[in-house]
């Protein structure tokens, strides 16, 4: 019995076509959402078969959690000075809501709180907040408890951009920048510096 191997440009079509679904999978679910996206709109949008979709990826949840990731998202704030650390999350946080198109991180954050009612989306969820905030944050942080205050300001920081990207508050997106950077970051640098 002789196996066949498929021709070089048989394998480079299929890359080819497995990058196009992840490109229209993260246009997708990051513009209309999880739940208004489906397999065909995908497939579509990609010049595909929609078939492909899910045999290269599973499932269309397993193909949402592969493409919405925003984990370095925090990196430059986050490892920052930690003395004024909780005015610059926040700064980076609320500027992000005044450019005129949201940002990837902005549109994935949304897409990804609006599809947390299934629970792998929800353990990537945390996952991403624990990789991008609480991971590097702790061990910066001074005291027993620095852990436990990673944890509380990412909490807080996710609540703010609920609020902002998700529930998109015209209130807080109208109120002054500096207004909001002075008194949510002087909460959250409080966790900062114990």
């Amino acid at each position: 019995m002789t196996v066949e191997t498929p021709e070089p440009h048989a394998r480079a079509g299929t890359a080819h076509n497995r990058e196009a679904v992840q490109a229209a999978a993260a246009e997708l679910f990051a513009e209309q959402g999880f739940a208004a996206t489906g397999v065909r709109d995908i497939a579509r949008h990609a010049g595909v078969d929609p078939a492909l979709v899910i045999r290269y990826f599973g499932s269309k949840e397993k193909l949402f959690i592969r493409t919405m990731t925003m984990s370095d998202a925090f990196v430059e704030v986050v490892q920052g000075p930690l003395d004024g650390l909780g005015r610059a999350l926040v700064d980076f946080v609320v500027r992000r809501t005044r450019r005129r198109q949201a940002d990837k991180p902005t549109a994935v954050y949304a897409a990804l709180v609006r599809a947390s009612d299934r629970p792998v989306v929800r353990e990537h969820l945390q996952e991403a907040i624990d990789q991008m905030i609480v991971a590097p944050l702790a061990p910066r942080l001074m005291g027993e408890d620095a852990e436990l205050r990673a944890h509380l300001l990412a909490a807080q920081l996710s609540g703010l951009m609920a609020a902002l990207y998700v529930m998109e508050s015209p209130w807080l997106r109208a109120a002054p920048i500096d207004d909001i950077v002075e008194r949510y970051g002087a909460a959250l640098q409080v966790l900062v510096d114990r």
